[in-house]
């Protein structure tokens, strides 16, 4: 017979096992994350190398900037707790953010923006958006004040300093970024094992430690659609931000899954190389751009998630204008074309074409449809690091498909070195004048003539403005709904 003091041991042995079994479910709340991307990056210091898949790692983890985009394009603070504007329209005044230290222990003030900014215009400087840092002028007011007068007035201009190739860095360590990455951003990295994945844990000396829930996030490289369908299937993968939109069907009706698809600024072209012959000739370049049907390649190469352009400019950006109807697809003018130029066939052509699959894949429909003209199409598959170091590097290519995913790049086609091998002064004319106009109604005018221009001078094929897709497990908490710019932001994400 069970007496009274029995009945309250039990209770009270019951009661502790059940707090024993909360707390240990309270301690075994998910605080890691895997992310599968579709490329390594060459490296992990964003104003080394032009590749974008740098940022979608180091951004904002790694790294931090003055300013921080978010999802939706705004700009908020990050290491500058506030600005302002001059009446020039040209001059802001940053404060800095106070208490901020690197990894290795500097502290973060006036003079490391200073030197980050100046060592990204220097002469043998690598950032790709070096001409952006050329017109700056920086000048220390204090340790936390520093103001920059800028050559052009740029309504961009806060939105360019949230970017990956405006991070701010420490001097004594900016040399080795690319393999031993120092920041002030709220993670560090634990491995990187090349070829597989790359491994950030979270930095317990962050100003705002408390506010991180993922502890540790791991980067796998997975470039084959199918290898990305099963590794998200098997539960070997969390997340897959811009994942191949092959087989998006069977993730939309798997209760498991959560499918995003997300506005984007990137232009997906096919590039020509405008330095080499008969590309020169600009009735050729016209020629290949109408027998491209763009359609059957959004549909072949990205599973109808985008949107047709007709020039460098996508269609949710300020100052657009239609340019798809500049080379319309139209097989009897390109022939008319080549025949003009006095092109003997069959011309045959190498295209370049790095791992991405909607590279890949929209090769194969691209090299089709050329063919219906006569010009025959060698497809040559290249590693990333391939397609950097000769494409992109050495300019050895004559076609190559790739996206261009910055917002505000137009100003490549002023580049007198860029891979392009496109040169025109009234372009550089153009591009000019639009970074001078005050009046967003001027620069809207302008912007619009530059599309045309470009588009009339078929410096590429465009192709499309893609619809990223990212597929995630349900219950992560705090993905971004747009994509403006290419990063995985960390400190954003939790499990419910």
């Amino acid at each position: 017979m069970l007496n009274r003091r029995r009945v309250l041991a039990a209770s009270s042995l019951a009661s502790t096992s059940l707090l024993a079994s909360w707390s240990a479910l309270a301690q075994e709340k998910k605080n890691s994350i895997v992310i599968a991307l579709t490329l390594e990056p060459p490296g992990l210091d964003p104003t080394a190398n032009a590749a974008s898949s740098i940022a979608e790692i180091v951004q904002y983890n790694l790294f931090e900037t003055l300013t921080k985009i978010n999802s939706d394009g705004s700009v908020s603070p990050l290491l500058a707790e506030s600005w302002e504007v001059g009446s020039d329209l040209k001059t802001f005044t940053f404060k800095l953010r106070k208490g901020v230290r690197f990894h290795n222990g500097e502290p973060f003030n006036a003079e490391t923006v200073k030197f980050s900014f100046e060592r990204a215009a220097a002469e043998k400087s690598t950032n790709k958006d070096r001409r952006n840092f050329t017109g700056l002028r920086v000048q220390v007011v204090d340790p936390y004040t520093v103001t920059i007068v800028n050559e052009d007035v740029d309504p961009d201009f806060l939105f360019v300093l949230g970017q990956a190739t405006s991070i701010i860095v420490e001097p004594k360590s900016a040399a080795t970024n690319a393999t031993q990455p120092v920041g002030t951003g709220p993670y560090l990295v634990g491995r990187w094992s090349k070829g597989a994945s790359v491994t950030l844990n979270a930095w317990k000396d962050f100003r705002a430690a408390r506010d991180i829930q993922i502890q540790r996030a791991t980067f796998r490289f997975i470039p084959d659609p199918a290898a990305q369908v099963a590794a998200l299937m098997a539960g070997d993968v969390d997340c897959f931000p811009r994942v191949s939109p092959r087989s998006i069907a069977q993730f939309k009706s798997n209760p498991r899954f959560e499918v995003l698809v997300s506005g984007s600024r990137a232009k997906t072209i096919m590039a020509m190389n405008n330095a080499r012959k008969p590309l020169s000739d600009v009735r050729v370049r016209r020629a290949i751009a109408a027998a491209i049907d763009r359609k059957a390649v959004i549909d072949g190469a990205a599973e109808g998630y985008g949107v047709p352009i007709g020039s460098y400019y996508v269609p949710t950006a300020f100052g657009y204008v239609d340019t798809t109807g500049v080379n319309p697809y139209d097989l009897a003018k390109a022939k008319a074309l080549l025949a003009e130029a006095g092109v003997k066939l069959p011309l045959t052509l190498t295209m370049t074409l790095p791992p991405a699959p909607y590279a890949r894949q929209g090769g194969e429909v691209i090299a089709a449809q050329l063919a219906k003209i006569g010009i025959q199409v060698k497809l040559q598959n290249v590693e990333w690091a391939q397609w950097l170091s000769g494409t992109y590097g050495n300019k050895n290519y004559d076609l190559t498909i790739i996206s261009h995913v910055e917002p505000f790049d137009l100003g490549n086609f002023a580049k007198p070195d860029y891979y392009w091998g496109y040169q025109s002064q009234a372009f550089n004319t153009l591009y000019d004048q639009i970074k001078r106009a005050p009046r967003p109604a001027d620069r809207a005018r302008l912007l619009g003539d530059a599309q045309r221009l470009i588009a009339q001078e078929s410096v590429h094929a465009f192709l499309y403005q893609p619809q990223w897709v990212t597929v995630a497990k349900k219950g992560l908490r705090g993905l971004w709904k747009d994509m403006p710019v290419f990063v995985n932001d960390l400190s954003s994400l939790s499990w419910a």
